[in-house]
């Protein structure tokens, strides 16, 4: 039997993108879940035209967005084999999800991060303090819990049933260390493998903003002392 792969793509104001998003997905997915997370632009109508379910999340965040996604498919009544998540900017190169994926088919992983340090990406595509945020919360958690991670990098596969054990719970900034630091603690399995990374289209809501920086650094920080302590 053919396994069920969803794809969750959390977007705020990515009207210039998010078509080109979806059109790149492969067929492999049986359906793409975008989740308008308060856009001002047409991030939706594009979205829906292109060919995806839409959800609306009102209260600003990452982790918002990503929970909303996770309740609408608690509410169907088959359950997918694999959830993928993935960005909405086109920063990702969205025909990656096939090598994101297989290692949860074939190998019997139960986590597959794409990594972008193992992969190739363009000049400026990651900012600097993206860099050195990445290097630091990998560094704690290889020191902290003997981790392998390079990236927290959003392009990302887990198994369903996996990500149902996690109990995710953050709402804004720290859902992708979260998500990490929990596969580790819990003893999943995990790989990374190296995808392809680009500058985005327009503006970064995170790294692109004084204020996004800092308080990414202070969630993803929080969440990994909090867990080297228990």
């Amino acid at each position: 039997m053919k396994p069920a792969i969803k794809v969750i793509i959390p977007a705020f104001n990515e009207a210039d993108a998010i078509g080109r998003v979806i059109k790149d997905i492969p067929a492999v997915a049986d359906e793409i879940i975008v989740v308008d997370n308060g856009s001002t632009d047409t991030t939706s109508s594009r979205a829906k035209k292109a060919g995806a379910t839409v959800l609306f999340e009102a209260k600003k965040g990452y982790g918002y967005a990503c929970l909303k996604g996770l309740a609408y498919i608690e509410k169907q009544p088959q359950k997918p084999d694999i959830i993928v998540f993935l960005d909405g900017d086109y920063s990702d190169y969205p025909e990656d999800l096939n090598a994101i994926v297989s290692p949860l088919l074939n190998e019997g992983v139960d986590f597959v991060i794409g990594s972008r340090n193992l992969g190739l990406s363009e000049r400026g595509a990651m900012q600097p303090q993206q860099i050195f945020g990445n290097w630091l919360a990998t560094s704690l958690m290889a020191l902290f819990f003997n981790s392998k991670f390079t990236d927290l990098g959003p392009f990302r596969g887990i198994k369903y049933n996996v990500l149902k054990q996690l109990n995710m719970e953050d709402k804004t900034y720290g859902w992708t260390v979260e998500m990490q630091l929990k596969i580790l603690k819990q003893k999943f399995t995990y790989k990374e493998v190296p995808v392809r990374y680009r500058n985005r289209i327009g503006v970064s809501k995170v790294s692109g903003t004084l204020k996004g920086t800092i308080f990414a650094g202070i969630k993803i920080l929080t969440w990994i002392f909090k867990y080297s302590l228990k």
